[in-house]
This record gives C-alpha cells, sequence and structure tokens, in this order.
C-alpha cells in the first residue's frame, strides 16, 4: 500500500512537467503562425483592397497638398505658410522700392559733388575779384590819402608881431590877443617860467603858494628853460602875502619890463591864486594888455570871456587833502536838508532904510537886494519845522574877511566841514553886486561843499564858476536865480535819491581831478588853455617799473560759469598781432572835433585805452573808480565793431588796438577767469594788471596764456611818469 501509495505520488509530478512542456510547445507554434503569416496576410489585403473598387476613394495612394489640407491637424500650418508667403511678397516689394530709391540718392549725391565743385571754383573766383578789388581801393586810398609827416616847426622870425589892436583891452579874445604863430600842433605846448627873481615884487608873495608853485613846476612835462622856443609865459604874481604892500609897488610896470613882454604881453599867463577868502584883485587898475589873467576875483568890465580864466583856491598848497577823512557817499540823506552859514558886513539895501515888500516888487519895482528876501524865506523854512535844516546869518566869532556885498565866511574851516558833513545841500548866496562875477569866497564855499560831498545850491545866476566853458556844472550843482528864493525848498525836495547820488558822485569826481591838490590846480589850469588853442597833450615817456613774479605756461580755458555772449559783435574772427597805433592822425584832431564824454557812474575793473602808450592826447576817458566785478569799456561811443568800435573807445582810425587796465585786489581767482576772457579778444593790444595789494600772489599764480602780453606791476612801484600819464588823461573836460 505504501509502495503504490508512492509510486502513485511519484506519477503525478511527471505528468505534470510533460503536460507544461506540450503547452509550451504549442504556445511557441501559435505565436509563431500568428507573427508570420498575419502580417504576410494584411499585407496582400492592403495592397489589394484599392483595386477592389474603382469608384471609391484610395485610401494609402499619393494624395495632392488640398487634399492633405483637409486634413484636421494640418490646417493651421497651412494657415502659417499663407501669412509667411504673403508677408514674403510685401517684403520684396518694399526691397525693390528701396533700392530705387537708393539709385535715385546716388544720382543727387552726384550731381551735389559737381555742384559743390562748381561753386568752389566760383568762391576761388569771388576771392579774387574781391582781393583785386581791396587792392584797387587800397591803391586809391593810398592816391587820395597819403601819409602824412609831421610838419618842421615855424618860429616866428622876430619876437615883435604887429596884431591889429583891438578896440578895447576888455575885448581881447584868442584870435585877436593870441599868437598862434609860437604855438603850432606840434609845438608840444612849451611854458616857459619867469624866475622868481626877475621880478620885485616875487617877493612880497605868500611863500605856501610861490613853495607850493616851484615845486609843481618843476615836475611839469611841458615846462621849458628856452625862452625863445616857448608858447606861453607864465608869470606869479599873488596872491600877495600883506594886502597893504600892493600900494607900494609898481605892479604894471615891472610886468611891462618882463624880457619877453614884447610890449603888449600877448601870449604871457598872469595868475593870481588864492588861499583866503578875501583874495586882491591885484589887477583890477592894471594894464595887462593882451596877456591872460587866471584870479578868483573878477569884475564884468575887467573879466574877458574866453579868453581869462577863472581858477578853483589854492587850499591845500604844500600838503595833500586827508582822503581818509573825506564822508562816504551814502547816505543819500543826510541830518539837514540844507544849511548856509554867513555874515553880510556891507549890503546894497544898507542905505535904504525900509526894504521893499513883495507886493512892490511884483508891481514891477524890482529891489536893490534880494538877501532880505532871501534872509525872510530861509528863517520861515525853517521855522515851519517840514524839514530840519539850519541856516545863520550872524556868526558867532568874528567873520572872515569878505568883499562888500558877499557873504563872509564863519568860523574856521574844520568847524565848517563838520557842519557840511551834516548837510544834503548847502547854500551859496553870491554877492549882491551884480558886476562881481566871480570871487574867491564863493569859490572856498564850492571847493568845501565838494570836498565833503554836499550838494551846492547857487542863488545868483549872474556868477561864473571855475571853469565854467569847460565842466558842466549842472551834472554836480543847482544854479537857481535869486528871484526863486521862494521855490528853492520845493525843488530840492523834490530831486530824486539816484539823482542826488549822481550829482554827489560827480562833484566827487570834479574836485579829485581839478581842485584837490596844487598840481591838479595847476594842471588843470594849463589844460585848459592848452585844450582853448587846440593843442593835443605832450605824450608822457614810459618808464620802467617793478613787476610782480609770476609764471606763465597755462592754457586759456572756458570757464562754465561765463555766460554765452549770444550774437554780440566783438570784431572779425581774424585776430591781428599786436603792434603800436599809428601816429599824428587822430592825435592832432581830437582836440578840435572832440565829441566824447567821460563815463563814470558805475565802477569797473577793466578800463580801455587806445594803444598809444600813456598817451594823453588821445581822448581817453580812462578813470581808475574802484574794483568790481563788470566789464565796459570807457566811453560813449556807439560800440560796433572794426572802424566804428576803433572810433568808439576814442581812438586813432582807421586802425587801431586798445590796453586793458585792470586793479585787483587778492581775488587771484577771479582774475584768472577775468584775464581767460580776453583770449581772442580782438584789437587787444596787451593787459596791464595792478596789484592794488601790500600781499604780493601767491607764489604757485600761474598767469594764463591769452596770445598778448600781461604786464603786471605793484600799485606802489607805478613809475611817476605813469602816474603823471593816468593822471593827465583824468584831466578830460
Amino acid at each position: 500500500m505504501l509502495r503504490n501509495g508512492v509510486v502513485g505520488n511519484v506519477g503525478q509530478p511527471c505528468m505534470l512537467r510533460w503536460s507544461n512542456r506540450i503547452r509550451l510547445t504549442w504556445l511557441s507554434f501559435t505565436l509563431f503562425i500568428i507573427l508570420v503569416f498575419f502580417p504576410l496576410i494584411a499585407h496582400y489585403y492592403l495592397t489589394t483592397i484599392d483595386n477592389l473598387d474603382d469608384s471609391g476613394p484610395r485610401i494609402f495612394e499619393p494624395r495632392s497638398g488640398n487634399a492633405l489640407c483637409e486634413v484636421k491637424h494640418v490646417q493651421d500650418l497651412c494657415r502659417i505658410r499663407e501669412s509667411v508667403s504673403e508677408e514674403l511678397l510685401q517684403l520684396e516689394a518694399k526691397r525693390q522700392e528701396l533700392n530705387s530709391e537708393i539709385a535715385k540718392l546716388n544720382l543727387k549725391i552726384e550731381s551735389c559733388k559737381k555742384s559743390i565743385e562748381n561753386a568752389k571754383q566760383d568762391l576761388l573766383q569771388l576771392k579774387n575779384v574781391i582781393s583785386q578789388t581791396e587792392h584797387s581801393y587800397k591803391e586809391l586810398v593810398a592816391q587820395n590819402q597819403p601819409k602824412l609827416s609831421l610838419p618842421i616847426r615855424l618860429l616866428p622870425e622876430k619876437d615883435e608881431t604887429n596884431f591889429p589892436l583891438p578896440k578895447s583891452p576888455n575885448s581881447c579874445r584868442l584870435h585877436s590877443c593870441f599868437d598862434y604863430s609860437r604855438c603850432p600842433l606840434t609845438s608840444g605846448f612849451p611854458i616857459y617860467i619867469y624866475p622868481m627873481d626877475q621880478y620885485q615884487f616875487s617877493a612880497l608873495i605868500d611863500p605856501l603858494i610861490k613853495q607850493a608853485f616851484q615845486a609843481n613846476a618843476r615836475t611839469n612835462i611841458y615846462i621849458t628853460d628856452n625862452p625863445h622856443i616857448a608858447c606861453v609865459y607864465m608869470v606869479l604874481v599873488g596872491e600877495l602875502q600883506d594886502p597893504t604892500l600892493l600900494k607900494s609897488i609898481d605892479l604894471e610896470k615891472q610886468l611891462h619890463s618882463l624880457p619877453h613882454w614884447r610890449s603888449d604881453g600877448h601870449n604871457h599867463l598872469l595868475i593870481n591864486l588864492s588861499r583866503r577868502s578875501q583874495t586882491q584883485n591885484l589887477l583890477f587898475n592894471v594894464s595887462t594888455g593882451r596877456a591872460m589873467v587866471v584870479q578868483s576875483t573878477f569884475y564884468d568890465v575887467q573879466y574877458r570871456p574866453g579868453f581869462d580864466l577863472i581858477p578853483s583856491p589854492l587850499i591845500h598848497a604844500m600838503s595833500e587833502p586827508n582822503f581818509l577823512e573825506i564822508p562816504p557817499q551814502v547816505p543819500v540823506k543826510r541830518k539837514y536838508l540844507f544849511s548856509f552859514q554867513g555874515e553880510k558886513i556891507e549890503s546894497l539895501m544898507s542905505s535904504l532904510q525900509e526894504a521893499r515888500s513883495f507886493e512892490e516888487e511884483i508891481e514891477g519895482n524890482a529891489p536893490a537886494d534880494y538877501d532880505d528876501r532871501i534872509i525872510t524865506t530861509l528863517k520861515a523854512v525853517q521855522d515851519s519845522k517840514l524839514d530840519l535844516v539850519l541856516v545863520e546869518f550872524t556868526c558867532k566869532n568874528q567873520p572872515r574877511p569878505a568883499l562888500p556885498t558877499e557873504w563872509a565866511l564863519c568860523g574856521e574851516r574844520d568847524d565848517r566841514l563838520e557842519l557840511l558833513k551834516l548837510s544834503t545841500f548847502v547854500l551859496i548866496i553870491t554877492p549882491g553886486n551884480s558886476h562881481l562875477i566871480a570871487s574867491s569866497g564863493c569859490s572856498m564855499r564850492l571847493f568845501e561843499a565838494l570836498e565833503v560831498g554836499a550838494i551846492p545850491v547857487i542863488l545868483g545866476e549872474h556868477m561864473q564858476l571855475p571853469y565854467h566853458d569847460m565842466i558842466h556844472w549842472s551834472e554836480a550843482a543847482l544854479v537857481v536865480p535869486k528871484p526863486r528864493i521862494t521855490e528853492v525848498h520845493f525843488l530840492l525836495r523834490s530831486i530824486s535819491d539816484s539823482d542826488l547820488l549822481n550829482m554827489r558822485r560827480q562833484g566827487r569826481f570834479l574836485w579829485e581831478t581839478y581842485f584837490s591838490t596844487s598840481d591838479n590846480v595847476l594842471g588843470t589850469i594849463l589844460s585848459t588853455v592848452r585844450t582853448r588853442i587846440q593843442i593835443p597833450a605832450a605824450p608822457i615817456t614810459e618808464e620802467p617799473s617793478k613787476e610782480i613774479p609770476h609764471k606763465t605756461g597755462k592754457s586759456a580755458g572756458t570757464d562754465p560759469n561765463i555766460a554765452d555772449t549770444g550774437d554780440l559783435d566783438l570784431g572779425p574772427v581774424e585776430t591781428e598781432p599786436p603792434y603800436a597805433s599809428p601816429k599824428y592822425l587822430r592825435n592832432f584832431t581830437v582836440t578840435v572835433r572832440d565829441t566824447y564824454r567821460a563815463w563814470n557812474s558805475a565802477p569797473g575793473p577793466f578800463h580801455l585805452f587806445p594803444h598809444t602808450p600813456l598817451d594823453p592826447t588821445l581822448p581817453s576817458e580812462a578813470k581808475f573808480l574802484g574794483s568790481g566785478t563788470g566789464f565796459r569799456p570807457i566811453g560813449a561811443g556807439a560800440g560796433g565793431s572794426g572802424k566804428e568800435f576803433q572810433a568808439a573807445l576814442g581812438g586813432n582810425v582807421p586802425r587801431e588796438q586798445f590796453t586793458v587796465v585792470m586793479l585787483t585786489y587778492e581775488r587771484e581767482e577771479v582774475l584768472m577767469n577775468s584775464l581767460e576772457r580776453l583770449n581772442g579778444l580782438p584789437y587787444l593790444n596787451k593787459v596791464v594788471v595792478v596789484w592794488n595789494s601790500p600781499k604780493p600772489p601767491s607764489e604757485d599764480l600761474v598767469w594764463p596764456d591769452i596770445g598778448v602780453p600781461i604786464v603786471h606791476q605793484f600799485w606802489s612801484e607805478l613809475s611817476l611818469g605813469e602816474l603823471r600819464g593816468w593822471q593827465e588823461m583824468n584831466r578830460k573836460f
């Protein structure tokens, strides 16, 4: 049982293994049949299926493009292809248009090149024509305007010149009493001063006036020691130290005995300077012949307009005024609106018991003297207290000596100046005697008012002010007729502050230039005579001066802070190198036709000089007015370029250059920027930098190269000749 059972159990696995093999074999055979025969059958069927029905569509045959588009997933690609094709067609059309335009432009370029070549040829021809025309023009100018040389100076063969005698000695004028033959244009205006030992009355002259006169005469460029070539002979006749000694000398006889008096004294200049308020009228009853009289006191029967000269008083004889004590020009309004101090010793109304009333004056009875009316009106203004004024008609101390009918000065000079420093205006009442047309007392009041900046108000139009035919006094003073005394207060109140400042500034300029020192007084007298007879001033000889140690080589740059000048015409682009100005062209005609006026209303650091070095013969109104931040040419010309610009500077024409003078004070950066702005400026000859500071410039300061020389000088090192030259250039009326 066990064995059968074991055998039975062993036989079952064998059957299982045999059945498994049969299944695998059958499965492999089946798969082989399927994999081999099924593709063959499918291939056969697919290749023969289209032949079964010719009318139906062929499934596997090749298809056209439109047929393919019917396929849904290909439709988008077809649309993209169509749009790309259209764009390519448009781009191709544009490319063809651009090619045609390029071809047209190439034709135009070729045409322009030909036009440029033709224009160049035409321009070259025009340049040749212009050059020939300029050459022809210069030849014509040279023919019509030949270069002139200085004429040879001819002196009179005899000292005795037979002039036609004027109708009376008081009718002397330059054309009838002055010998122009001794003063040709090229003479240089030589002046001979008689030595003091040649006439006896010189010992009686005030020593201070004598010393000041001799000291200034030695340094004056017009003085000559040769009397035979002299144009003018100058004699100092006063003022006398003691007026009572006048009767003890025979002044007329001594004058007529002068070596070169020539019987009538023509070309003689008799100078009577004054230091006191009462100056002796030494020459009133003296026969002066054809000699010019220069003094501060004149009567109408004695004064010869355009011939005699009224100078300013000589206050500072041997010393200069203290410019540090001069009050500033601002504020415009001062404590007193106007002031007056004076005492009248003798009046034309003294013989009358009562003054005529205003009603009688209005009826046509003119008063003998307006002084009483002036006193009444001014006291009424003072009592009204509308404005603070100070008027005193009686001196607290003994009044100064004065001429009859003249208001005498009160107190000492320092006391008067202190009052004037507090006064906006100062009244100057002219003498009651209308025949007294100039007095030393009025000149003294005018001098003191201008010195401290009080605006003079002159009551009386008959007075002749110093150098009245040369100075425009209306720019610095008011001249009011005495009958308008009741309107003076209204007139003074109606003047604006700007006008007051301009008048005060002009008065200060007149005082500093013509009246302040004895050198200015003497120089102004000689310049007035020289201007009257139309002789240009003699050029000042250049003297070397010490220059500031400096370095050069810095390239001129452009300051970005400098504003653009826009359409400002500074002249031609082509600049010329520095050259000397032509001489004897405008130098000798400026005294005949002088239309340029001084422009001193605004300070500035730049001052333009026509380039004849230190030559005061040119009408240069350049003045050192302080430093500022602007640039301005001196003069009131029309400007422009070329010849107009040169004429506006007042220089020679038609070819002229100029020099720029700059005054600086420890502002190196501003100075360098100002110098660099001058780079390439037409007509510029050189630049003079005056270092107005005791501290020298820094050692590393490098001066720019602007194409023209830059001269650097300390103000303290300026030569005496240069200072005299600038002073003479300032003495321009």
